[in-house]
């Protein structure tokens, strides 16, 4: 895997192969798998109808007012934002404002967005480690199930897994030459994946900073320069929005959602900070979409080091993770003697150091966590396998390289075996096919592979088809369902669509569209909680009020704003439901001053108020 190993062992070491032209195979290769990245996120996209409605619906409000683009509000009379920064949002509205708002320019944004990740991935992973190692980093990312989830789907996760590999990308062109330049632009990437979904872009960091810090060709007080210059680009990237949005009048802007004080840093530090780490601790208040504090087991499952293979999050993430931890102890390894400068060790320092905090963290943490969250850690994975596992099969004239090399593949085949073992009603056959195949060529790889180029290169590629057969089986069955709710989840369907989500139904919802699609007033309707208030949007092609926010719990409007909102008869209808009340919201308090001073109907089977009677 070294200069004292694989590069003596076989040529084309690491090094070597980055730099030597690429064969006549490499570009077909290359765009046979975008095309095929293309045709399995494309494919029956709009099937999902808007995804999530919460976000589709801000989408929808960003195509009709220009503030509330800018914010990221929920409604286009900018009472409130979602709860998270609008970063993601501004691509799909600018898409949406471009080509008209339907479910398609809802969810293509994000598809392309897997494409490009996809792209960039095999470009990163090819100048360290070559292009073959470059295509099975891509096309390992390509089927991870979570991946073909989330990059068909419209939460903020696609754009800042995009985000985070642009990071890696530069962070790796940086090393090579020591440059501040490319290292400040690792920092906007992440500064910008703050703006999608705060601090969670910040888990790579660690691993980019130390990779730079051992690897750069620079003496050290130049190293710690450049690193500084970078913090200083993450800071500026990121924080020009939370000025703006502190130093713009508040009467004049949306609350900002999921804040307990209208606080756009308050939010990244609190709800999606600290509070998704500790949960309920410290006075942190975690309420929002899809569960609380306490070890949220209800969705992520019990917090603590095996989390990432359990129920929850195993087959999501975890079908490569075994080969990872595997392969990145090898490489680690072999490279302990190598130069300061050695690309493999600085590129699996990128990625493992991405891999390990990351996984980490998801695990640890005892605030909300959701298993589409993983989708941050599949570029890491998909890299370690790659970079791990072709310098190991370079060095296999070695024993050494063969024992991790098989244990990489055997570990991957059972695990497998044990992921599909959790679906045994869906192609049942196939775990059988995996482990049986797995441990046979991984006795073949630990004897010792045969020598000629033809034998070698059979091996070669039943190896990659074993270790990503469970998973990309896995991969296209998610990305061939139909996905909506707050809570997408990966997987063959077990009846109906494949997601959570909450709020009014999507029935009852449509009714009463129909009636709001004819008013004329600032906002059609006011409802409790922002999931009732987007699907009565998306319904009508109307403005509703989301009273108190996603949970209920936040002060917009207040019972003076709205009262007011309805003496200048700006708002039709009270539509009774969905969810709220949370502590310090004033959705309850509104409808019992609704209920004590307007008639109600009945549409559908809803509750309806007519403010202006």
């Amino acid at each position: 895997m070294t200069t004292a190993l694989a590069s003596r062992a076989e040529p084309g070491h690491v090094g070597e192969t980055a730099t030597k032209p690429p064969g006549r195979w490499v570009r077909p290769a290359v765009f046979g798998l975008l095309a095929a990245t293309a045709l399995l996120y494309f494919w029956n996209l709009t099937a999902s109808g808007y995804g999530n409605s919460f976000y589709a619906a801000a989408v929808q409000s960003g195509t009709q007012d220009w503030k509330a683009w800018l914010f990221g509000s929920l409604d286009a009379g900018n009472v409130l934002t979602v709860d998270k920064p609008p970063a993601a949002l501004w691509v799909t509205t600018a898409f949406a404002r471009i080509f008209g708002f339907s479910s398609f320019t809802v969810l293509a944004p994000q598809a392309l967005m897997g494409v490009a990740s996809v792209g960039l991935l095999y470009l990163t992973v090819k100048r360290t480690s070559g292009p073959i190692a470059g295509l099975f980093a891509g096309a390992a990312l390509a089927v991870t199930p979570v991946a073909a989830l989330m990059f068909k789907f419209n939460n903020p996760d696609a754009l800042l897994t995009l985000l985070l590999i642009a990071g890696g990308y530069c962070t790796i062109r940086a090393i090579e030459t020591a440059s501040p330049r490319w290292l400040a632009l690792a920092g906007v990437a992440i500064g910008f994946g703050f703006l999608t979904k705060m601090m969670q872009s910040f888990l790579v960091l660690p691993a980019f900073g130390l990779a730079y810090l051992v690897a750069a060709p620079a003496s050290l007080g130049k190293r710690l320069l450049h690193l500084l210059g970078a913090v200083v680009a993450v800071v500026v990237s990121a924080g020009w929005f939370i000025a703006l949005v502190d130093l713009w009048p508040t009467d004049s802007r949306p609350y900002i959602g999921g804040s307990d004080g209208d606080s756009l840093l308050e939010l990244a530090l609190g709800y999606n900070g600290l509070g998704r780490i500790f949960g309920m601790g410290g006075g942190v208040m975690v309420g929002g979409p899809g569960g609380s504090g306490g070890g949220n087991v209800g969705f992520g499952g019990e917090s603590g080091l095996t989390r990432m293979f359990g129920a929850s999050f195993g087959g999501e993430v975890s079908w490569l993770l075994p080969a990872a931890l595997i392969g990145l102890v090898a490489g680690l390894w072999f490279t302990r003697r190598a130069a300061g400068t050695d690309r493999t060790r600085a590129a699996l320092i990128v990625w493992g150091g991405w891999m390990l905090v990351t996984s980490l963290v998801f695990s640890f943490m005892s605030g909300i966590v959701h298993p589409y969250y993983a989708v941050a850690l599949a570029p890491s994975i998909a890299a370690v396998v790659a970079i791990s596992g072709t310098s190991l099969w370079r060095g296999r004239a070695h024993f050494a390289p063969r024992v991790f090399l098989s244990l990489m593949i055997a570990a991957s085949a059972v695990w497998a075996y044990i992921l599909l073992d959790r679906d045994a009603d869906w192609l049942p056959a196939l775990r059988w096919i995996v482990v049986g195949l797995g441990l046979v060529i991984a006795t073949v790889v630990l004897v010792g592979v045969p020598p000629t180029r033809k034998l070698a290169a059979i091996v070669a590629t039943v190896s990659v088809l074993t270790i990503g057969l469970g998973t990309t089986a896995y991969g296209i069955e998610t990305a061939s369902q139909s996905h909506s709710g707050s809570i997408p989840i990966s997987g063959p369907a077990t009846g109906g669509e494949r997601g959570m989500g909450m709020g009014m139904e999507e029935g009852s919802s449509a009714e009463i569209g129909a009636v709001l699609a004819a008013t004329t007033t600032k906002w059609a309707a006011a409802t409790s909680s922002s999931q009732s208030a987007a699907n009565l949007e998306l319904a009508s092609g109307k403005s509703v009020i989301g009273i108190g926010g996603w949970s209920g719990g936040d002060p917009a409007p207040t019972l003076a704003e709205f009262q007011r909102y309805v003496a200048n008869g700006d708002i039709t209808y009270y539509v009774e439901g969905g969810r709220g009340g949370g502590p310090g919201g004033g959705s309850n308090e509104i409808a019992e001053w609704v209920a004590e001073n307007f008639t109600a109907t009945t549409v559908g089977e809803q509750t309806v108020y007519n403010l202006l009677s």
